[in-house]
């Protein structure tokens, strides 16, 4: 059984290796630009697996139902997020604007592919359809140890993404939802709390 349950995550494995790699050994000592190498890894690891099995998460007759979906849980988390902002009066005026929402989405796309079409369909293939769901999402929250906050928001949100996409495969209404609410965190949140979204060795080097 561990073989098979193995086998049948070693993609994930393999992205997580990256990750982990990348954000505890590398980020703390190289220039930021070899952030770009292990994205391309990633990138190329799930890019691989499309291409053998099908699975691109773009299905053009899913993109309304996900996006209507992705809207119910966006909008209400956004409003949250704002309201907690507000009454804490830590909302803030950021410079970036559409540029910082686009870079956003770029990103968020990128970790919407893995998340999906790998993380949560491999999770899916070594145990069952909903306990895929919560796998991938406990994997995905992982990645963002050791900051609490990061940890906790993204296995919640991951949740989400995954039984949206489970029923309406098209990934990119949950990479705006993804980048929304980055956002959302960014303009109303006190960065002492959100740990600047950072996460690996940078998190512990926070002042």
């Amino acid at each position: 059984m561990p073989t098979a349950w193995f086998r049948s995550m070693k993609l994930t494995l393999a992205i997580a290796a990256v990750i982990l790699g990348y954000t505890w050994v590398l980020a703390p000592v190289t220039p930021r630009a070899t952030a770009h190498f292990a994205t391309l890894a990633v990138l190329g690891l799930v890019a691989w697996r499309a291409a053998r099995t099908g699975e691109w998460g773009l299905r053009r007759s899913e993109l309304l139902p996900a996006a209507a979906g992705a809207a119910a849980f966006t909008v209400p988390a956004v409003a949250v997020i704002y309201l907690a902002g507000s009454l804490a009066g830590t909302l803030q005026h950021r410079q970036g604007g559409w540029g910082e929402l686009a870079f956003l989405v770029a990103w968020a796309a990128g970790q919407q592919f893995a998340l999906q079409t790998v993380l949560l369909r491999e999770a899916q293939a070594a145990t069952s359809r909903r306990t895929g769901m919560a796998l991938a999402a406990a994997v995905f929250g992982l990645l963002h140890l050791p900051n609490p906050f990061l940890t906790a928001v993204t296995l919640l949100a991951a949740l989400a993404w995954c039984w949206i996409y489970d029923r309406h495969p098209n990934w990119l209404p949950l990479a705006l939802s993804h980048a929304l609410l980055t956002l959302a965190i960014l303009y109303s949140l006190d960065p002492r709390l959100t740990g600047r979204l950072r996460i690996g060795r940078s998190y512990l080097m926070l002042d």
